[in-house]
Order: C-alpha cells, then structure tokens, then sequence
C-alpha cells in the first residue's frame, strides 16, 4: 500500500493515504487495484473510478462523464431539510446524481421528492438512488418534463445547477474540465445564466411562501441574488465556512 501512496502522491492526489485506502477496498484483487490505481494516476476522478461519491454520510453512485457532487452541496441539503415542512414536495433541478434529493429522502421520510435534470445517465443513477427511497428522478429541461400537478404546489426547489463563469472554466481542476460534462460546469459570462432558469421554474413550481435553495459561490452570489430578485423572489445568503459552501434561498 506504501508504494501506492507514494504514487498517487507523485501523480498530485492531496489525500493520497484516504484515496488509496478506497481503492484497495473497491478491488477483488491485485489485478483490479492495478486497474483503478492506473486510472486514478491518469487523472480520472477518484469518484469516478470507484463508482460513488462521499456525501452526507451517504454512497452516491456516480459514473465517468457525470459531475461529481461535492460536499458542500450538502449545505442546500440542509437548508431545504429545515425549510420543507411535514409531508412536503421537494423538487431538486439539475440533481446530476442526485445526491441532494437522496439526502432528503434518506433524512426525511415524510417528504416526496423529484428530482430532474437533461443528462439521461446522470438521471439513471439519480434514479437509482431515489426508488428505494420512493423518490423519483426523470430527463427533464428544468421543470419542463416533470409532473404537470406539481406546478404552484412545491414546497422547497433544490440546485447545484453549473455556476463557473465560462472564462474560469479553463483554471478548474483538470480533472473536472476533463472528464465531467461542460454543461454542468460552465454558468455562462457572470456565472448565473443558469441559476436565473431555476429561479424561473422555482417561480412556476412553488406554492405561496415555498423557497428555492440554490448553492452559488461568494464570487458569484451577488449575480445569484440578482437573479433571485429578478425571478420575483425575496433573496437571502446562507454560508457554511466549514463546508465553504454559500446558498441563496429565494422565497416565494
């Protein structure tokens, strides 16, 4: 395991003990931990190549080519957990894997959760992780797809939707710019081009006084909040320091 280590470490993984004690777990054998570690030296995102991402306690399935959910998304998971009240509708846009949603519906039994978002594959891992749960996850444009009797009667909107300005996609991390989706990444010139289209489903979904819960960055939060407003909701900036996680919860 010492060498394997010192490889990852030599290949610029920060965390090379954590990273190579979850690749001798995922593999049957040497063959196999071979296998991962030669995809791992490679640049191919750890989540990726073991199949699941860490996040809130939980096992999200993920697949090469779809985005990585990070764990400071969990603080939209938290938010839109205190906010949901007893047997509420969550809808989360642009789940990607759909970790937000399966937090919910691991933490909230009483809640009925959708889930949506354009990518198929990432939609077929989503919904993986919310049948058991009795969630559902469906390809969808926003809210353009899903179940017409949800209109103006959600409780809470969730998303992690892409948020990078484009002209700070090419400083990312390679190994988001290359092996996961620009779409997911890439928030157009001041980074909330797609935020202000959850903002507007938000708008179409919600029933009086629900929220949107939408993770952003304190680079790009003042864009965020703009497009909040702009949307017709009343704006409000939650952080966790911990996380280095910023939402804004846009209020109906």
């Amino acid at each position: 395991m010492s060498d394997l280590v010192t490889q990852l470490r030599e290949a610029g993984c920060v965390f090379a003990e954590e990273e190579a004690a979850i690749l001798f777990a995922a593999a049957s054998d040497t063959t196999e931990l071979d296998l991962l570690a030669a995809r791992r030296i490679d640049g191919e995102p750890l989540e990726h190549v073991v199949g699941w991402a860490g996040f809130a306690g939980l096992r999200i399935p993920v697949a090469p080519g779809v985005f990585v959910p990070r764990r400071r998304t969990e603080l939209v998971a938290r938010v839109a957990q205190r906010l949901a009240p007893d047997l509420g509708t969550v809808v989360d846009l642009c789940c990607g894997a759909g970790a937000i949603g399966i937090a919910l519906a691991t933490w909230r039994e009483d809640l009925t959760v959708f889930a949506s978002d354009i990518d198929p594959v990432a939609v077929e891992l989503a919904a993986r992780g919310l049948a058991p749960l009795g969630g559902t996850a469906v390809v969808s444009n926003m809210d353009a797809d899903l179940p017409p009797g949800l209109a103006g009667a959600v409780d809470v909107v969730t998303s992690c939707p892409p948020y990078v300005p484009t002209r700070q996609i090419a400083m990312m991390p390679h190994e988001a710019r290359d092996h996961e989706p620009r779409r997911a990444l890439d928030g157009g010139r001041d980074g909330a081009r797609v935020q202000a289209r959850v903002f507007d489903a938000a708008v179409r979904l919600l029933a009086p006084g629900g929220a949107c819960v939408v993770e952003t960055s304190e680079h790009v939060v003042d864009a965020t909040v703009a497009a909040a407003t702009h949307a017709g909701l009343a704006a409000a900036v939650e952080e966790d320091e911990a996380l280095g996680a910023v939402v804004v919860v846009g209020t109906r």
